[in-house]
């Protein structure tokens, strides 16, 4: 067994972010991907715990693709002590000049804004992760490949990159390490998808770790001409209403194919000229770099799209906030699943107005605000302050950048035979268990579903054998937290004590709540004290 080759799950396994599996051989270790945690406050302190390896025997990293699930920890394994390659399609290598930078920027203005909230002035100050001068640093490590590419990130390695039609640049690798056939998908498209052709992969492999982010949907089948039509209605009834049309979009890929689609209604006379408002400084860099490789992409169709007179792209924040006097416009902001960026600044404003639309076209992770506000909360938390929902909340989801359970399900029988196992991740259980379910009964005999910390052996052609179970600890962060069921009291609190019938009332209220607290917490100590 010691000399098979071995993978653990440091991240994406339970759930949709995180991305980072640590493969070793031979005394040589490669990651495949180093991604940022995103959703519920307790899942995003693992960005800031220590990385559950060693930094220092780290010899090469194989990114899939530029998201920041995947790509948004490099720069504090950089600044860790990491100064080996990063091995990436080209293309991803043009997006992560613009988007590692721009994470960094997040990390140093969400220190920064937390700590001028009132009630953290007696707190010790927070510090970003990484800064970025740290993310220029992870960048400057970056080596390009082009698909289908032979190539060793590491001497007996041999790897190459697949179009995974995902985003601008996406692949899935193939690696032959160790007398073992291995395929790790990144994050896979859906069928006909825009600007990129189908995914493609290799066959007959002894392991292949697939991701299940929807695992347990079936999409409609749903054309770009149809998307179109969609768009079209949600775009006129939201002007109709007189208030906002607010997006949240992924800068990369989702905010391209929005302005592919409306630029192409606009043309077509499907609809006037409205008024829309980028307001992403790295959705614009972002857009920048699909025109410089506008010629590697499909259906982009005839007519201006990416500079489109229509298009306004916001630079500055003053330009951000003058959009708070806006009615009528549609405003596309980062991010795409409201946790950070000037998307928080534009919900704040709109949310509260029964006239405005916000508008869904993405993934939202559990514990997310973008997820609260989807799962019909009546009033959420932005930046410490209670916002009620009034407007209207719509959803479109034919713009997923990921496959359906259909695609999934093709795929991964396209791989076959899997002679040893097929690993699920990037997913969260539901997901993750009902793909185990459909791909157990369409003959994969050796189906495993990793835990964040897991280790496993990948022998040839026999099923992978868990060498070490994973952290509890580390598991118990994925999904909702006890953050989010707080916000959701703690919006709720105001308005049930006022339906209480009089002030005295409130008073005991409050106190027997306060009893309830030192009491249970009485209980822990004496709980804890038998137990030492």
């Amino acid at each position: 067994m010691s000399n098979e080759p071995k993978i653990t799950f440091h991240g994406a396994a339970g759930t949709v972010t995180g991305s980072c599996m640590e493969l070793h051989y031979g005394g040589s270790t490669v990651l495949i991907d180093c991604g940022l945690f995103q959703g519920s406050r307790t899942l995003e302190t693992l960005n800031r715990d220590p990385f559950s390896f060693d930094v220092r025997r780290i010899d090469a990293v194989v990114l899939t693709h530029a998201h920041i699930d995947h790509s948004g920890l490099l720069p504090k394994l950089s600044a860790e002590g990491y100064r080996g390659p990063i091995y990436c399609t080209p293309q991803t290598k043009d997006l992560l000049y613009y988007m590692l930078p721009d994470a960094g920027r997040i990390q140093e203005s969400e220190a920064e804004r937390r700590n001028r909230r009132r009630d953290r002035r007696d707190e010790v100050p927070f510090e970003p992760i990484y800064t970025e001068a740290d993310s220029m640093a992870a960048y400057s490590l970056c080596d390009t490949v082009e698909l289908n590419e032979w190539f060793e990130p590491v001497p007996g390695f041999r790897t190459r990159f697949w179009n995974a039609g995902h985003i601008l640049g996406s692949a899935s690798a193939e690696m032959h390490v160790g007398g073992s056939h291995l395929l790790f998908s990144g994050d896979l498209g859906p069928h006909h998808k825009a600007f990129h052709a189908d995914p493609e992969a290799p066959v007959g492999l002894d392991h292949v770790v697939c991701e299940s982010t929807y695992g347990d949907r079936v999409r409609e089948d749903v054309s770009i001409e149809e998307r179109r039509t969609q768009l079209e209605a949600e775009i006129k009834a939201a002007l109709t209403r007189g208030g906002n049309l607010v997006i949240p979009v992924f800068a990369l890929e989702r905010t391209q194919e929005l302005l592919l689609d409306i630029a192409t209604l606009i043309n077509t006379g499907r609809l006037a000229f409205p008024q829309v408002f980028i307001d992403s400084p790295l959705a614009t860099r972002a857009t920048e770099v699909f025109a410089k490789h506008a010629n590697d992409l499909e259906d982009m169709g005839s007519g201006e799209i990416f500079h489109h007179p229509s298009f306004h792209y916001t630079a500055t924040t003053m330009e951000s906030m003058r959009l708070n006097t806006m009615s009528g416009a549609i405003i596309m902001a980062a991010s795409g699943m409201c946790e950070a960026g000037r998307i928080r600044h534009h919900l704040r404003y709109n949310l509260a107005r029964r006239e405005s639309t916000i508008l869904f076209v993405g993934f939202q992770a559990a514990g997310s605000l973008g997820r609260t506000i989807l799962d019909g909360a009546s009033r959420v938390r932005i930046w410490g302050q209670d916002v009620a929902v009034r407007a209207q909340i719509r959803r479109i989801d034919s713009y997923s950048a990921h496959g359906d359970q259909t695609d999934l399900k093709e795929w991964i029988t396209g791989r076959m035979p899997i002679n040893g196992s097929l690993f699920l991740d990037h997913g969260e259980p539901v997901s993750i268990e009902t793909l185990r379910r459909l791909m157990q009964g369409e003959g994969v005999l050796s189906i495993v579903t990793p835990q964040i910390g897991e280790t496993y052996s990948l022998p040839t052609g026999a099923p992978a054998k868990r060498l070490k179970t994973g952290d509890v600890e580390l598991q118990s962060a994925v999904g909702r937290d006890w953050q989010n069921d707080y916000a959701d009291f703690s919006v709720r609190l105001k308005k049930e004590l006022q339906d209480i019938e009089s002030a005295s009332a409130r008073r005991e209220a409050l106190a027997r709540m306060g009893e309830i607290l030192r009491s249970y917490q009485s209980h822990r100590e004496k709980r804890k004290s038998r137990q030492d």
